[in-house]
């Protein structure tokens, strides 16, 4: 879904940067690409280009938890150890709280009461926008999306492409 966003900015001519975590697809020509490895790096990266952007599109599906204390060496088989978890940062919610004039736009994949998850979602981290979809959608062309506005509307919901639910997004947003 990020690189079908950052093609339809770049062919309306806006500049664009992409945080880009581990992934085997190829940014379009013509993006800035910020390359992170962990949710840490990519909440620190966001925030720090976070004043010269306009629009903030949150994409990524990050995990919520992380290992506290990853091993630096390999661990054998016999007994599975314990791993302690620990949350990662929220980007979107802290681009939410930190936004000013800025238009959010955060993505909610849900399986289950799908809409209601999204829109305290999208009041819970001050985004404008909440475009949402199955687990369906993961590696897929396509699937059902859902627009939905900050005050309380739906903008979109209909079975798409990527790239077409991209143009619909840029549309709204005047992009």
């Amino acid at each position: 879904m990020g690189m079908a966003l950052c093609t339809a900015a770049l062919a309306r001519g806006h500049t664009v940067t992409l945080v880009l975590g581990p992934v085997q697809l190829q940014p379009p020509e013509g993006v800035e690409v910020i390359p992170v490895e962990s949710a840490v790096q990519m909440h620190e990266a966001v925030l720090r280009r976070l004043p010269g952007a306009d629009v903030v599109l949150c994409v990524a599906a990050v995990s919520d938890y992380r290992v506290a204390e990853p091993s630096k060496r390999k661990l054998k088989r016999g007994t599975p150890p314990t791993l302690q978890l620990v949350e990662n940062p929220d980007i979107a919610a802290d681009v939410g709280a930190r936004k000013g004039d800025r238009t959010l736009v955060i993505y909610a994949l849900e399986s289950d009461n799908a809409i209601e998850n999204a829109r305290a979602k999208l009041e819970r981290k001050n985004a404008d926008y909440c475009v949402v979809n199955g687990p369906e959608t993961i590696g897929a062309p396509g699937a059902l999306f859902h627009i939905l506005k900050r005050d309380g509307s739906v903008l979109w919901t209909d079975k798409a492409t990527k790239e077409v639910l991209a143009g619909v997004l840029m549309d709204e947003l005047a992009l």
